[in-house]
């Protein structure tokens, strides 16, 4: 149950797969702690991430990526939340939600002025659309865009975003509602760069989980940008919206997977040599079962999460896809974790090992990239079911 003929890796994905996981293990693993502990951006990291080639995995070589495609990236993202989820959500926003959109909507003088350095590593990009009132409802939103003197200027404030207030971070996709000719007021996207004046990245979350990556409100208050900044067409913001939520969700899906696959390793490995009663505790029914029960799982929410992958790289609709597997992967993933830290018993509540990293990791998975009410909602939509 380790693979689907359906979905069987290519020899170059398997490759690529390899490399990130000995490079996780060797890298990251002896860090993750430390990191976590301290709220710590690992910087150096990601420009070594960059340099394997893993933040242009999903990108043509002709903008610095490796042309390997959405199911590459979902394997890469796996592997990386198999050790580190924060890693892991640190290249899967760079890729999905901020390289993504200048690719498939960008100006061929926008892709090579954001995407390539990002492609190779040496930027970091963020998308930046919720609100401290308004999420998966982007009509609710209340950053607005409006022309003055030649310029657009921005004004709102966005919470909840990856990647825009570390040394890497060189620009932030910005939605706002503007007015395009009519009184409905469509939504836009813009490309700000960082330092731009009238954007300010405020101070980092202390959040519960995802401690080593980049999270924080930003702020827009009278933030000129030219005409050159508007990212697809004027108006058409909620296209560039929805794809970056589809693509991202994918994302999410694939650090749920990962995140559980690492977990269920952590209590096998720990049952194998837990004493209780003369035996390993894995020879238990209680736990052997438990085991069993989320290597069958994780095995349904990575073939999910595979399809996802492959009908985005195919270029096929995959919204219900996407929705489906972030909304079963995430959930498993929560399971995984608290499975993981019950098998651990006592040492699993000690922070000197990994376990209560992962717990602490998992739950944020049901909420990014659409809560999974919401996720119930979309596939109900798709189905016909809900207008």
């Amino acid at each position: 149950m380790t693979s689907s003929l359906l979905f069987e890796l290519t020899d170059e994905q398997r490759a690529l797969r390899d490399t990130v996981r000995e490079f996780a293990e060797g890298e990251i693993a002896p860090h993750a702690a430390a990191w976590d502990e301290a709220h710590e951006f690992p910087t150096a990291v990601i420009r070594q991430l960059g340099e394997l080639g893993v933040m242009g995995v999903a990108f043509p070589e002709e903008y610095g990526g490796l042309g390997a495609g959405a199911v590459a990236m979902a394997v890469v993202v796996e592997e990386l939340a198999r050790i580190d989820s924060s890693i892991a959500v640190t290249v899967g926003a760079d890729v999905s939600i901020a390289g993504e959109p200048v690719l498939r909507f960008g100006t061929e003088e926008q892709k090579q002025r954001w995407l390539v350095p990002l492609a190779r590593g040496e930027t970091l990009g963020a998308f930046a659309s919720t609100e401290p009132g308004a999420g998966s409802d982007v009509r609710g939103a209340q950053t607005t865009a409006h022309r003055q003197n030649g310029s657009w200027v921005i004004n709102g404030t966005k919470a909840f975003i990856t990647n825009a207030g570390n040394e890497l971070s060189s620009f932030v996709i910005v939605t706002a509602k503007t007015d395009a000719g009519g009184d409905a007021r469509p939504l836009s996207t813009f490309i700000v760069p960082s330092g731009t004046p009238g954007y300010e990245p405020q101070k980092p979350y202390k959040k519960m989980g995802w401690r080593a990556s980049d999270t924080r409100e930003l702020v827009f208050s009278q933030c000129a940008v030219g005409e050159d900044a508007i990212l697809g067409q004027l108006g058409k913001g909620a296209r560039v919206f929805l794809t970056v939520l589809d693509g991202g969700r994918v994302g999410i899906a694939a650090i749920s997977v990962g995140l559980a696959q690492g977990a269920l390793e952590q209590a096998t490995a720990y049952a194998k040599e837990r004493l209780a009663f003369g035996a390993p505790i894995a020879k238990q029914q209680a736990i052997y079962s438990k085991l069993a029960d989320l290597k069958t799982s994780i095995a349904a929410a990575r073939l999910l999460t595979y399809q996802a992958a492959a009908l985005k790289e195919a270029g096929k609709p995959f919204t219900e896809e996407a929705a489906a597997a972030k909304l079963f992967a995430s959930e498993v993933a929560v399971r995984a974790a608290e499975e993981n830290m019950q098998i651990h018993g006592g040492f699993g509540f000690i922070e000197e090992s990994a376990v209560p990293r992962f717990y602490r990791d998992a739950k944020v998975l049901t909420i990014g990239e659409g809560t999974s009410e919401i996720l119930k909602y979309v596939i109900a939509r798709q189905m016909g079911l809900v207008d």
